[in-house]
């Protein structure tokens, strides 16, 4: 007999032999029916593999992260699958399942988006044959090696792979696989491939460049419909499409990875500095401006010339090794150990919007959303320990004002804890750990737990924004760190006249500059609110006799700051209503006799809302209402 342990604490006991298959079918049928894999003490194992022992079990559907994603990767090996029997010389190397969805890659493969129809009516023929995925163990490397003789990308894995050398088997196909997988092909009944892109094998260009096939799948025919649509309208949403059509940014070859802002694009760029350094000048935080460039000797110190060299710019300065810098923090504590600090001083606030540089690999970069140049609204705190709780609650309240009442974005918390490889001591870990718990709680917020996932030097904060499509993006951190301060000596003088270490607190409330803009031209579509917008009034004149007067306002406008155009083409008002609505412009001004006379602006909006007249006196203070309170 063989004790069960559900999630909510009951017990069941059942005779051998037992599968998870068995304990859902014991719970509903229906539940059986969606089961995809179980989780057996804490590890996540194949649905029909045995269970011999007594065990915390707990059943994996498609509902959860984990079954999506094992879902996604057996979709994966059914693409490779219907590959191989269509193209037998394709050399599958690995097939993953991503956020949403999965991809493959295949070497000596080449094929256009035209051949995915008939990839996948034999995705379908698969599904239809219902295979079960067999699970094969193999006992030595050399056993692995030889069933993927013919696969040099199989044996390279292999060799790297110290333990987990078991593939998977359904049908005529096998693949090198750690699993789990599903129980049965025919769970698979909605699929679509999406895209074809090329990809560096390991991502790496000096590697061969392999075809790469997204997909998407799912467990019922409704499901893909509705994601098909959400595809559509993030589509339509692209940033780099919008961008180009609003004119706001562009790159080059000459500098990959490195956005170019256009004037409107900058315009974006500046309004939210000026929003950012006008929190800081409520909350406290003191801007720096530092250097860009510095010797090899600061990364050394800070440990990041031993553990993130490859991702920085290394040059040569005064004959010797130095780097652009990836980040701010080093600079920051350099500034703080210029002068000796009392416990009155701290908490010290720097603020940097330096630009800053990562060299990401040239096939992971994408629009402003993974760049090589970027900038951040950075800011390192100093504090005492006893001062950490009251920062975090600070850092807290800031994030919560701009993605609740500036950008009305939804936003969730991971706390993340002490991980199995940590530097520091038990005591500053349970200080800091409490710390952020505590300030988690006094501002009523609910967390998700991510034990194990912190930073080596500390606990931290991950704040992740869901936009108006319900797609989720990491924006904001906050990290607690206690390695810096001792790798540079950093230093107070106590109450008690002793020397002591602060606390540095790392945090970014916006995050790249660049990748939230990204983010904020997808959530809006284009359509800005006010005080970010680039295209904010466009004027129309009916005819030439009213130039003078439009020009006249607009001046009126610019001289209060608002982004204003004339709009003088000889085109039909309809036409120019239209061009400025497809430019986003928050409001359009139709000027004629009857303005011009009553000394007035006909309104209307992007959206085809039309206001009417109103005296330019009252058009102007409703937009400094609308540009004073940000909504």
């Amino acid at each position: 007999m063989v004790s069960i342990t559900f999630p909510d604490g009951m017990k069941k006991t059942f005779e051998e032999p037992l599968s998870g298959h068995d304990i859902a079918l014991s719970i509903s049928e229906g539940l059986a029916r969606n089961s995809l894999a179980i989780k057996v003490n804490g590890t996540l194992q194949d649905l029909h593999a045995p269970i011999t022992e007594d065990a915390t079990i707990e059943i994996v559907t498609f509902q959860t992260e984990e079954g999506k994603h094992l879902f996604w990767h057996s979709s994966a090996h059914l693409l490779a699958h219907a590959v191989k029997r269509l193209y037998p010389d394709a050399q599958p190397t690995i097939g993953p399942s991503i956020e949403q969805g999965f991809y493959y890659d295949f070497d000596n493969l080449s094929i256009s988006t035209e051949d995915f129809e008939k990839i996948e009516a034999e995705m379908k023929k698969i599904v239809k044959e219902a295979h079960q995925p067999r699970r094969i163990e193999y006992q030595t490397k050399e056993e692995a090696l030889a069933a993927f003789s013919s696969n040099p990308y199989k044996k390279e894995l292999i060799e790297n792979l110290e333990e987990g050398l078991s593939a998977y088997e359904q049908g005529d196909f096998v693949d090198l696989c750690r699993g789990p997988h599903l129980p049965n092909t025919k769970k698979i009944k909605a699929f679509k491939l999406t895209k074809l892109s090329g990809a560096y094998w390991r991502g790496d260009s000096e590697n061969k460049q392999l075809t790469r096939i997204y997909g998407i799948s799912f467990p019922d025919k409704k499901q893909l419909k509705e994601y098909l649509h959400f595809l559509e309208e993030a589509q339509r949403r692209d940033h780099r499409k919008i961008g180009k059509e609003l004119d706001l940014f562009s790159f080059h070859d000459v500098s990959p990875g490195s956005p170019f802002f256009h004037p409107k694009g900058t315009y974006m760029y500046n309004q939210l500095l000026a929003f950012v350094r006008e929190e800081y000048a409520k909350r406290g935080y003191d801007e720096v401006i530092t250097p860009l460039l510095y010797n090899k000797e600061l990364w050394e110190t800070s440990g990041h010339w031993q553990h993130y060299k490859e991702n920085m710019f290394v040059l040569t300065m005064d004959h010797l090794e130095a780097s652009l810098k990836p980040m701010n923090c080093p600079s920051h504590c350099l500034l703080y150990k210029q002068s000796t600090k009392s416990y009155r001083d701290l908490p010290i606030r720097y603020a940097d919007f330096a630009p800053l540089h990562r060299n990401e690999l040239k096939g992971t970069l994408g629009g402003l959303l993974r760049v090589r140049k970027f900038s951040q609204d950075d800011a390192h705190i100093f504090c005492r320990e006893d001062q950490i709780q009251e920062e975090i609650l600070g850092v807290i309240k800031f994030v919560e004002h701009v993605y609740t009442n500036v950008f009305s974005m939804p936003f969730e918390i991971e706390l993340s804890t002490r991980p199995e490889k940590a530097m520091g001591t038990d005591e500053q870990w349970e200080l800091a750990e409490q710390g952020l718990i505590q300030a988690l709680e006094e501002a009523n917020l609910n967390y998700q737990l991510n034990p194990g996932d912190g930073a080596f030097y500390g606990p931290k904060i991950d704040i992740k924004v869901q936009d108006s499509i319900r797609r989720t993006h990491q924006v904001a951190t906050i990290q607690l760190d206690f390695q810096l301060p001792e790798r540079f000596e950093l230093e107070y003088v106590g109450e008690d006249g002793q020397r002591h270490r602060p606390v540095m607190v790392h945090r970014a409330v916006l995050g790249s500059l660049e990748r939230f803009l990204g983010v904020i031209i997808e959530h809006f579509a284009g359509k800005f609110p006010l005080w970010i917008s680039p295209n904010q009034i466009r004027i129309l004149p009916i005819a030439d006799r009213h130039n003078e007067y439009c020009e006249t306002l607009a001046k009126k406008l610019h001289e209060q700051g608002i982004q204003v155009h004339v709009d003088q083409r000889s085109e039909s008002i309809k036409k120019k209503v239209r061009d400025a609505q497809l430019q986003q412009y928050n409001y359009i001004l139709v000027i004629g006799d009857q303005e011009v006379e009553h000394n007035t602006v006909n309104v209307r909006t992007r959206d085809n809302e039309v206001h009417g007249e109103k005296t330019q006196e009252e058009f102007m203070q409703q937009l400094q209402e609308e540009l004073s309170t940000r909504k």
